[in-house]
């Protein structure tokens, strides 16, 4: 008998840039767009701008994800033309990032959505994810709704992680015991350690990370890999 019989999914970071964290994703196309500010300034506004969406409806139910990456760097190039001297921070030049930063998603998805693709065949998932109300219709614009179940979301239910109630609400979907699920994400403190502590078992994504995470010894990862590629493996390896 199987002892993983259902998966939970994280998202960002996650299946759409396969391990990347997002603020080392979007700082990367600023550096090729030769944007002249200091890592510290970008993350300054990477954090403002995160703070902004979770705090406001931004982001519109029906904002594809094309037009969410335009308004979360429209937010960070606002945040640096009031707060540093940075220049040439036009409308122009966010929608150019904002563009590259898709085109990076989508290579990023020809490797990881045949993975998520591959798993769904074989075991009920389900999503939990931080995101901002628009979920449905990015699943849908990359072709990646087919796969879950169900999909649990930050904005929609009104708890964030870390809280592990938002793990409970996806093993619950999943009508499965916890010990029978594993959770795949790509923070320790947001991911891994809440999902523990119910009882589930952990894949951490651990490939360029924003910061490094502590990791509290009574709840490791069950496994730690650096792409999904070796995801399939390290599931059927777990007992």
């Amino acid at each position: 008998m199987k002892s993983i019989k259902g998966i939970i999914f994280d998202y960002g970071g996650t299946i759409d840039t396969n391990g990347v964290h997002w603020g080392e994703f979007i700082w990367n196309e600023y550096l090729k767009a030769g944007i002249g500010i200091t890592r510290e300034e970008f993350r300054n506004s990477y954090v403002h701008g995160e703070r902004s969406l979770a705090k406001y409806p931004i982001i519109g139910a029906g904002d594809t994800f094309h037009t969410l990456l335009d308004k979360k760097i429209a937010l960070q190039f606002n945040y640096l033309s009031e707060n540093t001297s940075a220049t040439g921070l036009t409308r122009e030049m966010a929608h150019i990032v904002a563009d590259n930063c898709y085109t990076s998603v989508k290579q990023s998805l020809a490797v990881t959505r045949p993975i998520v693709e591959q798993l769904s065949n074989e075991y009920p998932m389900v999503l939990v994810t931080n995101f901002y109300g628009n979920m449905p219709v990015v699943l849908d614009e990359f072709g990646l709704d087919k796969f879950f179940k169900t999909i649990v979301e930050s904005s929609v239910v009104g708890l964030r992680k870390p809280d592990p109630a938002l793990f409970a609400l996806g093993i619950e979907a999943l009508n499965l015991e916890a010990e029978n699920i594993i959770v795949i994400g790509d923070s320790y403190r947001k991911d891994i350690y809440p999902s523990s502590t119910l009882g589930c078992k952990t894949v951490w994504l651990k490939n360029i990370c924003w910061e490094e995470e502590a990791v509290d010894t009574q709840h490791k990862p069950t496994a730690t890999i650096k792409t999904l590629l070796e995801l399939p493996q390290i599931i059927k390896s777990i007992i």
